[in-house]
C-alpha cells in the first residue's frame, strides 16, 4: 500500500507541472492584465488612462518581466509552497484561499452528499422496478434535471423561494443581525442559507448519479450471485441493497472523483448568484480583476484536489472489492 501511494505521488509531479504551465500560458494569452484594470478604475475618477501609469503599475506588480521569467518565478514560488500575493485584494493568496475554502467545502460537500444519497437511491429503486411506471416517471424527471442549465435553475430558485415565497434567504452565508446569538443559532442560520445553493448545485448531479446507478444496477441484478442470494431465501431488500448495490456502486465512485473536478466550476455560478463567500466567488472576482496570482493558485489547488481524490478512490476500490489489488 505504501509503495503504491509513493509511486502515485511521484506520477503526480509531472502532471502538476504540466497543469501549472498550461494554466499560466492560457491566462497570459487572454487580453489585458491587472495593471490595465487598476488603471481603468483610476481613470474613471481622474480622467483618461495614462500609459505611464500602466507601465508603473506593471513594474510594481512584476508584469513587465518576460513571460518565461514570470513563469519561472511562479514555479519557484510553488516549489517553496508560496502562493504569492494578491495585489488586487492586498493580501497573501494563501490567506484569501484559507478564508474562503471553508464556505466552498461546506457547499460542495453538502451538495455532493445530497446528490450521491438521493441519486443512488433513486437509481437503485428504478433498477429494481425496471420499466415500471415509477421507473419511467423518475427517468423523465432525471432527464429534466439533467437538461436544465444551472444558472437558470439558480435564478428560478431565487425568484420562487427567495423573492415570491420568501422561504429561504438568497444572499450570503449568514444573517448579519444574528452575529451576537449563541452558537447553535448561528449554525441554524448558516444551514438555512445553505438550502438553496446546495440544492441547486445538487440537482444536476442527482440526475447523473441516478442514471448511472440504474444502468449499473440493472447489470448487477442479472448476475449469478444475485440468483444465488435469492435462492437462499434472502429478502429482496437485502438482495438489492446489500449484494447488488455493493457491487454496482463501484463504477459510481468514479463519478464522485470527477465530481470534485467539476465542483469549482459549478460553485462559481452558484456562489455568484447567491453571493456565497467561497472560492467560486473568489475565482469570479479574480477573473474579472485579472488577478493572475490568485487565479493561478486556485486552479493549482483545484488540480491537487482532483488528483488526491483519484488516489483516495483507488484505495477505496481495493477496500470495497477484494478482487482489486493495488500493485507496486
Amino acid at each position: 500500500m505504501r509503495a503504491y501511494i509513493q509511486r502515485r505521488l511521484l506520477q503526480f509531479l509531472p502532471v502538476v507541472l504540466g497543469i501549472c504551465i498550461l494554466n499560466f500560458i492560457l491566462i497570459q494569452a487572454a487580453p489585458g492584465d491587472l495593471a490595465e484594470v487598476v488603471a481603468a478604475e483610476s481613470a474613471q475618477v481622474e480622467g483618461a488612462i495614462v500609459e505611464d501609469q500602466v507601465a508603473r503599475l506593471r513594474a510594481s506588480y512584476g508584469l513587465d518581466a518576460p513571460l518565461h521569467m514570470q513563469l519561472l518565478a511562479y514555479l519557484g514560488r510553488l516549489a517553496t509552497f508560496d502562493l504569492g500575493y494578491s495585489h488586487r485584494f492586498g493580501e497573501p493568496v494563501a490567506k484569501l484561499v484559507a478564508d474562503r475554502v471553508g464556505a466552498t467545502a461546506l457547499l460542495g460537500l453538502t451538495s455532493l452528499v445530497l446528490a450521491v444519497v438521493i441519486g443512488v437511491l433513486l437509481g437503485a429503486v428504478c433498477a429494481r422496478w425496471r420499466n415500471s411506471r415509477l421507473d419511467r416517471a423518475v427517468s423523465a424527471l432525471m432527464a429534466l434535471c439533467y437538461s436544465v442549465p444551472v444558472f437558470w435553475l439558480a435564478l428560478m430558485m431565487v425568484v420562487l423561494f427567495g423573492v415570491t415565497l420568501q422561504w429561504f434567504p438568497i444572499d450570503g452565508m449568514r444573517d448579519v443581525g444574528r452575529a451576537g446569538e449563541d452558537g447553535w443559532a448561528q449554525v441554524r442560520d448558516v444551514l438555512w442559507h445553505l438550502v438553496l445553493p446546495a440544492t441547486t448545485l445538487a440537482v444536476y448531479s442527482i440526475a447523473v448519479y441516478a442514471r448511472f446507478t440504474r444502468a449499473s444496477m440493472v447489470d448487477a441484478l442479472q448476475e449469478d450471485y444475485i440468483r444465488t442470494a435469492r435462492s437462499k431465501g434472502l429478502s429482496e431488500p437485502v438482495v438489492v441493497f446489500r449484494h447488488a448495490l455493493r457491487n454496482a456502486i463501484l463504477p459510481v465512485l468514479t463519478l464522485i472523483g470527477g465530481h470534485f473536478g467539476e465542483l469549482l466550476a459549478g460553485s462559481i455560478v452558484i456562489e455568484t448568484v447567491f453571493s456565497w463567500p467561497g472560492l467560486g466567488k473568489l475565482t469570479y472576482d479574480a477573473v474579472v480583476n485579472r488577478d493572475t496570482n490568485l487565479l493561478l493558485s486556485i486552479l493549482f489547488l483545484s488540480s491537487l484536489l482532483v488528483m488526491a481524490t483519484s488516489l483516495l478512490l483507488d484505495i477505496l476500490y481495493a477496500a470495497l472489492d477484494p478482487r482489486i489489488e493495488l500493485r507496486k
